[in-house]
């Protein structure tokens, strides 16, 4: 296996491109992100995050072309974090340098959880979530990041998550006119900006030299405060020296760091993983999912160590990157690369950006988040569907984000058995040949359909197809009780590739209930994997073909 998985330098120029535009547009990103998940001065270290997940993911990932960073899941979860911290009286002033600690000690759990995801090769599973439950949870994420958005974008401090938010604005505090004239032309820039001009420069890193400059000459705190209003909320200064190695502290309120480094684990590798998806389909290529979880992990373990948020595949800017010529790991670790030299060299520009104007980036950032396709037409193509997405969504935005996608995953999965199940059934029914006492021969050859008519009534054929679930194992038994009227009974298991364990304990009673009647039991067409399963549960008289079964039922009936 080689070292890095994809790499080659046959594309030096696509990569080189690709990295710098994918910086281009990750730059505004990164630091509204952190903004968003640790408050005011938290900007810096979502471009922390940036640089140290983009780096070294590209170098450790399965995904070759993929970009990675601070995300909208990832930065609502440490937002939650911080919230969670607050509640139990943690300060959530980071000069005072109580919650950073602990908030990077959740970041390098979640990074350690989510290498083990891919040590333990759970990789594929992660893409196994159903789409109805994935569109809920990243709509649900959506609605978060403009709920929280809602309080900077106006000019109001909100606490909490977004009860707490709700709850603030529902208050009527005065809104701030300044910041809500920076938020308003924040969000003209990136909805209003000609696609032409956007193919040359992000609308996110527009709206930041075009607003902020703005906001030094139109609302600098001189001429706020002559006017009688209160000052912008700016991100402040940025730390200058680059990157910096901060020891988490795990040595207070353990289990709230571990759940949430769980979620972090979890919410990463479902991030991560679509977006490799999405990856593959644009470079018709095949990521190696294990691989990718290892060097997730790995990065934001590495970020909670160097104080940056946590990462994960950032979708907007994979496909930039993509779109831009990268294809290789060197496009993603290029991405990293320009966002050093830009915090080394710009941090007193970017100490003047307006919080209301990254509220307005990601206000955007949320509405693209949110799946309006399939929120339009869920109800039209299922009304389960659709009432899973909107719970999953609910749940989400005012309960828990890994309790909802984990209530959306167990009742899909038990819609899915459901579905399943049925299928089954109607397959029993189907080629179950005692409909009353009408003789139903469909499907077989002459020579077995003169052995059967030679039973007459005495036999009960029972063919069963497909894999029978643990599902089917009720009917099973349940089809079986409708028919008394047999003397010998072959169960035809031919078009059964597979059995669960359930499914066969239901065979075992079929057999068991059938023999102590006196009624022989006969099983016909078991491959060698369902031939061994039956013999361990006790069954006996075990053949490898229906036609011999017939025979043999034939001579017991017909000549006792």
């Amino acid at each position: 296996m080689a070292l890095i998985h994809g790499l080659t330098t046959r594309n030096l120029r696509g990569d080189l491109l690709g990295g710098l535009t994918a910086a281009v547009v990750a730059l505004p990103l990164a630091l509204a992100f952190g903004n968003a998940a640790l408050g005011p001065g938290g900007a810096i270290y979502g471009l922390y995050g940036a640089i140290v997940t983009g780096f070294v993911a590209a170098l450790l990932g399965g995904t070759p072309s993929q970009v990675s960073g601070p995300t909208g899941p990832m930065s609502v979860t440490v937002a939650g974090v911080v919230s969670s911290l607050a509640a139990v009286g943690v300060s959530t002033d980071l000069s005072a340098g109580e919650m950073l600690p602990l908030v990077m000690a959740a970041v390098a759990i979640g990074g350690v959880f989510e290498a083990l995801l891919g040590v333990l090769r759970l990789g594929r599973f992660i893409t196994l979530v159903p789409y109805s439950v994935v569109s809920g949870f990243m709509s649900g994420i959506g609605i978060i990041i403009l709920i929280l958005q809602l309080g900077p974008f106006v000019g109001v401090t909100t606490t909490g998550g977004v009860v707490g938010c709700l709850s603030t604005l529902a208050e009527l505090p005065i809104p701030n006119p300044s910041a809500i004239s920076i938020g308003v032309m924040t969000l003209a820039v990136v909805f209003l900006t000609p696609a032409r001009i956007r193919q040359w420069v992000p609308s996110p890193l527009l709206a930041l030299l075009i607003v902020t400059p703005l906001s030094m000459l139109m609302f600098n705190d001189d001429r706020l405060q002559s006017l009688g209003l209160e000052p912008l909320n700016r991100i402040g200064a940025i730390p200058e020296g680059g990157l910096r190695f901060v020891l988490p502290d795990f040595s207070q309120y353990l289990p709230e760091l571990l759940k949430a480094g769980l979620v972090l684990a979890l919410l990463g590798a479902i991030d991560s993983l679509l977006t490799s998806l999405v990856a593959d389909n644009i470079t018709q290529t095949n990521h190696d999912s294990n691989r990718e979880l290892i060097g997730q992990g790995i990065a934001n373990t590495a970020s909670g160590l160097l104080s940056g948020l946590p990462g994960a595949g950032a979708t907007m800017r994979t496909v930039i990157n993509i779109k831009s010529g990268g294809t290789t790991p060197l496009s993603g670790m290029t991405h990293s690369v320009v966002l050093l030299l830009v915090l080394l060299g710009a941090g007193t520009m970017a100490a003047q950006i307006p919080t209301a104007l990254l509220a307005g980036i990601l206000i955007k950032v949320g509405l693209d988040i949110i799946d309006w396709g399939f929120l339009f037409r869920a109800h039209r193509l299922s009304v389960k569907t659709a009432a899973l997405m909107y719970a999953v969504m609910l749940m989400t935005v005012f309960w828990d984000l890994i309790w909802g996608v984990l209530v959306g995953m167990f009742v899909a999965n038990l819609l899915t058995v459901d579905a399943i199940t049925q299928t089954q059934l109607q397959g029993m029914d189907e080629d179950n040949p005692h409909k009353g006492n009408n003789l139903q021969i469909k499907n077989l050859s002459a020579e077995e359909r003169r052995l059967m008519e030679s039973c007459g009534n005495q036999l009960m054929l029972f063919r069963l197809r497909g894999p029978l679930s643990f599902g089917a194992a009720k009917g099973i038994s349940a089809r079986m009780g409708l028919v008394s009227n047999y003397q010998v009974l072959i169960l035809d298991i031919t078009d059964v590739p597979r059995m669960g364990v359930t499914a066969a304990l239901a065979v075992e009673r079929m057999v068991e209930e059938a023999e102590s009647l006196g009624r022989m039991v006969l099983v016909a067409g078991a491959n060698e994997r369902l031939r061994e399963r039956l013999t361990n549960f006790g069954v006996r008289r075990i053949l490898s073909n229906r036609i011999e079964a017939l025979e043999i039922a034939s001579n017991r009936l017909n000549h006792p």
